[in-house]
């Protein structure tokens, strides 16, 4: 069987943390951010885990990452 390719784009949003689980930034903080409160400016700097519902596709997306 011939090597998987990764999927860059994925590759580029997404890593693995040590125990396993997919590591991911938030959405909605590059534009109109004036409308947005500091709170929640400040929250999505945070990153957070991808949801189990995407991890099979996510892990087929970068297999060696």
């Amino acid at each position: 069987m011939p090597k998987i390719k990764t999927h860059r784009g994925a590759a580029k949003r997404f890593k693995k943390t040590a125990s396993g689980k997919i590591k991911r930034s938030k959405a909605y903080a590059s534009n109109i951010l004036t409308t947005k409160s500091r709170k929640r400016k400040r929250g999505l700097r945070k990153s957070t885990t991808a949801d189990s519902t995407n991890l099979k596709t996510i892990r087929k997306l970068i297999p060696y990452v």
